[in-house]
């Protein structure tokens, strides 16, 4: 455990740079994603939000996380190379975010990320054994440790993405993750990755107070994949590389909500004829909306998850029995606190049985906002209709008595056509080649013969 006096000044300063830095940058990297046009438009079932947000608020966390690092990090060769990655899955995070590139041009840019990480040294050529029986306390990949160390890495990074769905999830995990890894690498790690990870706790506090529900700005992906690519290296820098048998579940267990989401949701694609890269509506945090909980409810029972199974982590790697004893307290808490937050009294609550059911009643539900607001506006017209016949009515003015034409003199007058109008106004069909026409001016579409 770091028991040096300028670490912990270094990782108080490391975390104040990174929350000061990325609170102060979200707001013109709001007014930047405007800009450009990095707008979430909720334009399928997937999004939970109603009108159009900004995107691209992972560029501030990004920004806060590199400048701490820079300043209170020693810049060696594992350090350069994460931050490469990291710069690589920022740019062409921040690229989707405007344009929405192809799922395939994505997971080439993470595996370019992962190489430089590779490149750096940041691979794990032995892995814990899982085998307590067995007296070699960690074992030899050989060969396995790159292909390993790229399936890790894309992993996590993706993992972080598609479970980025709600206002404040995707931060709130990582910060959850980022916190449980720091806990355990005070007591087996270098001070280096103990910084790092306190960066990366600062940077995301730093974003919450915009990303909370309701959301400000999203972080996009030039957030949530920056965020699991560094949370995937500094697990392999710092914890990995341990030889020691508990290490091997700390990282899986930090990360285990993002993980196993990704993981269901990959063969459930596969299994019900879907490409794994087609979005879908299967996620947990669609699960949990689809059981009657809000927003806010969903990604507390997440939290509630994340931070339980990051202090059995913390507990497992405990040293002392008053740590292992605070962590079963705070644990017992956390799930008390969400049993009173989220299910206790609440009557909205239910198990659907099938994903068929869950749209039928996510359809349901927008039906009946689509009907409370179309009676709202009812109410509103006849509320008005009340206020106008209320109105005093001026009197009709007294028709002026036609006067007979003089004699001799013809007068032309319009014809009437069978329904009483004049054959002076718009002949038939007036309107259609009119409306056509102006439509094609200004950017209608013609319809295909």
């Amino acid at each position: 455990m770091m028991n040096s006096i300028s670490d912990w000044t270094k990782m108080v300063a490391a975390f104040a740079i990174a929350c000061l830095v990325a609170y102060q940058m979200t707001p013109p990297v709001k007014l930047f994603a405007q800009r450009v046009g990095a707008m979430d438009i909720p334009k399928d079932g997937r999004r939970v939000h109603d009108h159009p947000i900004p995107r691209m608020g992972g560029l501030a966390i990004f920004l806060g996380f590199v400048l701490s690092v820079l300043l209170f990090v020693d810049l060696d060769s594992q350090v350069l190379g994460m931050l490469l990655g990291a710069g690589i899955i920022a740019a062409m995070g921040a690229v989707d975010d405007i344009v929405s590139l192809k799922p395939w041009v994505k997971l080439l840019g993470q595996f370019f990320a992962a190489f430089a990480a590779i490149r750096s040294g940041i691979v794990f050529d032995t892995i814990s054994n899982p085998n307590i029986f067995s007296q070699d306390t960690f074992i030899q990949i050989g060969w396995l440790s790159i292909p390993l160390t790229i399936l890790w890495i894309v992993g996590c990074t993706n993992a972080v993405n598609l479970i980025d769905g709600l206002d404040g999830l995707a931060v709130g995990v990582s910060c959850i993750s980022s916190v449980t890894m720091l806990m355990v690498s005070l007591f087996v790690s270098s001070p280096t990755v103990s910084i790092i990870l306190v960066a990366l706790v600062g940077a995301c506090i730093g974003f919450m107070p915009y990303n909370m529900n309701p959301a400000k700005i999203f972080m996009g992906d030039v957030g949530s994949q920056f965020l699991g690519f560094v949370l995937s290296t500094v697990s392999i820098m710092g914890l990995f590389k341990l030889h020691a048998i508990i290490t091997f579940l700390v990282p899986l267990l930090a990360l285990a909500v993002p993980l196993v989401d990704t993981i269901f949701a990959f063969f459930r694609r596969i299994f019900h004829g879907q490409s794994p890269f087609q979005a879908d509506r299967g996620h947990l945090h669609h699960r949990l909306l689809a059981m009657g909980m809000d927003q806010k409810q969903a990604v507390a029972v997440i939290y509630g998850i994340s931070a339980v199974l990051g202090l059995i982590a913390v507990l497992l790697t405990g040293r002392t029995p008053l740590l292992r004893v605070i962590c079963l307290v705070l644990a017992l808490g956390v799930a008390v606190a969400v049993w009173l937050y989220v299910f206790r009294g609440n009557t909205k609550l239910h198990v659907p049985h099938s994903m068929e059911e869950e749209e039928e009643e996510q359809l349901k539900r927008e039906e009946e906002e689509l009907q409370r607001e179309e009676e709202a506006g009812t109410a509103q017209a006849a509320e008005a209709a009340k206020e106008t016949a209320a109105e005093p009515q001026p009197a009709p003015a007294a028709e002026k008595e036609a006067e007979p034409d003089p004699p001799g003199k013809a007068v032309r007058r319009p014809a009437q056509n069978r329904s009483g109008g004049s054959h002076l106004a718009r002949p038939e069909g007036f309107s259609l080649s009119y409306g056509n026409t102006f439509g094609t001016l200004f950017g209608g579409k013609k319809k295909k013969k």
